[in-house]
């Protein structure tokens, strides 16, 4: 097993630091001068819509693409033009690739075959990985007699036997269904953390970037917009963009007219909102944004960002939407509000100045 270094944890995890990488195919650019580290034992997810280059930057740091130019550091080694059977990076895929024709323990042990180890060893290893994805009693089985969830995990236990500083994933719960997805998705992250693996996951789904990540990088147009912890790209995000791509947001265009009491005031299409947000200069053109969430009922105004309105959909009662009097159609989740509430009931909505957000005009 590897030394401990400040690059790698003591259970094999390793560091990545990408510097300025870009690739373009032909004349087509798909990554523009990427550059983030991501430390020991961390699991970032790759998180953006088809096209946003998060699947060719994943294939750039197993090996699989060479980028057009930058490079590439993994435990503090180059490993820019390394071959990918010489990065110690392990790969799950969509698609499990596993040999029909041998059982489950065979398909683990495939990797440590082809490094030569020692028959004693192989079988620990693999029983121990085995164990860790929760297959026992099913060692002596085909992958025609697994389900989907089972051959996945055998899939990923053939990834980690060889005990990798990092494990490289593609949207691999990508065809199983939805229940099975939350499930084994809550299993991942629990692998992840007990073996202390560094993971790299891709994936358009924000649930499981959400349950899964320590840090989750938001990629639009070939660049991370942001990388931070899930809580903080969904409490503060960095721009317009990201806040709209991680979660429901109502948005209302206005401009700074200063600061009373410490908050930012704006004036909006549906009144005066206050943010707590600072360092915005007056006369500033900006855009407040509320997470339906965020939004809550009274039957009174209140100080502060309360506005009348009308209920339009009162059918669900965590999504409901009012009507109010500029035009404006805003969404809630109801959490906690009284319980009668109709279509067209006149109400009050609210919400915190600490929760609203503000984004500069571009």
């Amino acid at each position: 097993m590897a030394t401990t270094s400040p690059e790698k944890t003591d259970t094999g995890g390793s560091a990545l630091r990408i510097e300025s990488v870009s690739h373009q195919y032909g004349a087509l650019p798909v990554l523009d001068k990427v550059s983030t580290e991501i430390g020991a034992g961390e699991f970032l997810t790759l998180l953006g819509a088809s096209g946003s280059g998060k699947t060719t930057l994943l294939r750039i740091i197993g090996g699989l693409i060479t980028p057009s130019s930058g490079r590439v550091y993994l435990g503090g080694r180059d490993i820019t033009h390394s071959t990918p059977e010489r990065r110690d990076i392990g790969f799950v895929f969509q698609n499990y690739a596993l040999f029909p024709h041998l059982t489950v323990a065979e398909n683990i042990a495939f990797s440590l075959t082809v490094r030569k180890l020692d028959r004693a060893e192989t079988v620990r290893r693999v029983t121990e990985a085995i164990d860790m994805v929760g297959l026992s009693g099913l060692a002596s089985r085909y992958p025609g007699q697994l389900s989907g969830g089972q051959q996945q995990r055998v899939a990923l236990a053939r990834a980690i036997v060889f005990r990798p500083g990092m494990l490289l994933l593609d949207e691999p719960l990508g065809a199983l269904d939805r229940q099975l997805r939350q499930q084994l998705a809550v299993e991942l992250r629990g692998l992840q953390r007990r073996s202390g693996i560094t993971m790299i996951y891709v994936t358009h789904d924000q649930e499981e970037a959400f349950t899964m990540s320590t840090q989750v990088a938001i990629m639009h147009n070939g660049a991370i917009r942001q990388m931070a912890p899930p809580h903080h790209l969904f409490g503060k995000p960095d721009d317009l963009m990201v806040a709209r791509f991680v979660g429901d947001l109502n948005s209302f265009p206005g401009t700074v007219r200063g600061t009373e009491a410490g908050k930012t005031v704006v004036e909006t299409a549906i009144g005066t909102i206050f943010s707590d947000r600072p360092d915005f200069l007056a006369k500033a053109g900006v855009t407040c944004a509320v997470r339906p969430e965020h939004v809550r009922l009274s039957p009174l105004a209140t100080h502060g960002n309360a506005f009348p309105a009308r209920v339009i959909f009162g059918g669900s009662w965590h999504r409901i939407e009012y009507a109010l009097p500029s035009g404006v159609i805003i969404r809630a989740e109801g959490r906690g509000e009284p319980e009668a509430i109709n279509e067209g009931d006149d109400v009050f909505i609210t919400f915190d100045a600490s929760r609203v957000m503000l984004f500069k005009d571009i």
